[in-house]
């Protein structure tokens, strides 16, 4: 298969006219050594981790399946660390769009003088331009309108189902007795409606996860949550 993109985490194959192939690797984002998921350089190696990225990514696009919240996902292969996955129009060069539901992260780097570390933030929401080159700076509504990145139904259709998705995710992890703080997700448009649906992925590697105002690592958090 030809290679379409080379990522930080995971890399995009050519599979048909209608799907790619996610290949998942066992590198996870932070720096010196530490796991962060809000950083936009590779911190760590994790083996196993692409493997439990996929699961977890697998276990929450088929909740969502049940619930008919449009996404790309097609099928996934948990030993091989792959998805088939839907095309997908970018949103621009592509954005993120961060739900906070504790001050964590380059939230409090940002307006520490207003909030500490682990205070509620009530499942604040952020969008942010993916840029490695300017930091992946944040992006207003308004902005990402004016620069014709989405329309502005597309942006409350957004939010709709960044509130959606986010809430599962916090509930079933809730189940877990942990506590979801920040959650990063990205969305495309489908290429024959235009109609939005989330991409990437749902997974350890995207998230921050606590336990008694303790982070949990990635590969714990997947262990706990599969019970192994």
């Amino acid at each position: 298969m030809q290679r379409l993109y080379q990522g930080k985490t995971k890399d995009v194959y050519e599979k048909d006219s209608n799907h790619v192939l996610l290949q998942f690797k066992d590198d996870v984002t932070g720096s010196d050594g530490s796991f962060d998921p809000g950083a936009n350089t590779v911190g760590l190696t994790i083996p196993g981790s692409g493997q439990a990225n996929v699961k977890f990514t697998k276990y929450f696009f088929e909740k969502l399946k049940e619930k008919q919240i449009p996404t790309h996902f097609v099928s996934a292969n948990v030993e091989d660390a792959s998805m088939i996955v839907k095309k997908a129009k970018m949103l621009g060069k592509g954005i993120e769009v961060i739900v906070r539901f504790y001050a964590d992260g380059s939230f409090v780097r940002r307006y520490g003088d207003y909030c500490k570390k682990h205070d509620p933030l009530g499942g604040l929401i952020e969008c942010t331009i993916k840029d490695d080159e300017r930091g992946d700076p944040p992006i207003l509504k308004d902005a990402l309108i004016t620069l014709g990145i989405l329309t502005k139904d597309e942006y409350e259709k957004m939010m709709i189902l960044t509130k959606d998705i986010a809430t599962i995710v916090k509930n079933e992890l809730a189940k877990r007795d942990v506590t979801l703080y920040d959650i990063k997700f990205e969305y495309g448009r489908k290429p024959e409606t235009s109609e939005l649906m989330l991409i990437d992925e749902i997974s350890p590697g995207n998230m921050r996860v606590y336990r008694d105002q303790e982070l949990i690592e990635p590969m714990e958090l997947h262990n706990l949550f599969f019970g192994h």
